[in-house]
């Protein structure tokens, strides 16, 4: 296969899925990572995708931009591990957690599959389907219901209202962006409405967000940033947003990915 029909195999799976990986092309494709590094410099150099760390995605634009899933799960992938391990050391068995929608959520996810007596509620797909998959007996999953996003979240007024009922000891929250001004925020208004009602529902509120996050505003606010019990990050977080959060927040807590 010629480069520019690589090139233009490459595009479509990225206008499709939101995303793909340098890793998986390469091997679809029988060529060396560094030759889809390549394709994947000349696509962005013509502004038809975004580089990001070990793949590409869909350019984005605005507040109301929501990305797919597989689109969000190549973007700081060792920053999302490393904020996930530290989220984890959290629980405890017999917790009952909730986890809203998200990728860094889901890495969570891959770490609590072991944890005894949990109940975990989401409304994300993705999410129960990591414990699913493991099938651990004692643990008991709730996914809401409702209507399905481009992030593979549920959201609406049938998940608002399965949430309303519950008592929760802790929220694991991931979100789209944060700022001092709006808070934690997401591209989509009805997924704002759910993640505050896991907020209502939970003693405890541990953000999950790496340093990309700072600085994006989605177009709905979810909470103020002091609504946070506990945010983790990582170190890239650059020192102005450091130091405004560790005013802000009551426990900053900072991870590295190395």
């Amino acid at each position: 296969m010629l480069a520019q029909q690589r090139q233009a195999a490459i595009l479509d799976r990225v206008r499709a899925s939101g995303g793909v990986r340098v890793t998986e092309l390469a091997t679809e494709f029988s060529v060396s990572d560094m030759t889809i590094r390549r394709d994947l410099e000349a696509l962005a150099e013509r502004g038809l995708l975004a580089k990001v760390h070990g793949g590409a995605t869909t350019v984005s634009p605005g507040s109301a931009h929501e990305p797919g899933f597989t689109a969000k799960s190549v973007r700081e992938r060792g920053e999302k591990s490393a904020i996930a391990m530290r989220a984890a050391a959290l629980v405890s068995p017999g917790d009952a957690i909730a986890l809203s929608a998200g990728t860094t959520t889901a890495e969570l996810a891959q770490r609590l599959v072991d944890v005894p007596a949990l109940t975990v509620v989401t409304n994300s797909i993705p999410v129960a389907d990591v414990f699913y998959r493991a099938g651990r007996a004692d643990q008991t999953v709730v996914l809401t219901g409702g209507t399905r996003t481009p992030s593979d979240a549920l959201v609406g007024p049938v998940a608002v209202a399965a949430i309303g009922a519950l008592h929760l000891d802790m929220l694991f929250l991931g979100v789209h962006g944060m700022s001092e001004r709006a808070g934690y925020t997401t591209p989509n208004l009805m997924e704002a409405d759910v993640n505050r009602a896991l907020v209502e529902a939970a003693e405890r509120l541990v953000v999950l967000a790496d340093h990309t996050k700072w600085g994006t505003v989605g177009i709905s606010s979810i909470v103020p940033l002091s609504r946070a019990h506990v945010l983790i990050t990582d170190d890239g977080l650059d020192e102005g947003a450091h130091d405004l959060l560790l005013e802000t927040v009551p426990e900053l807590v900072v991870v590295n990915p190395q």
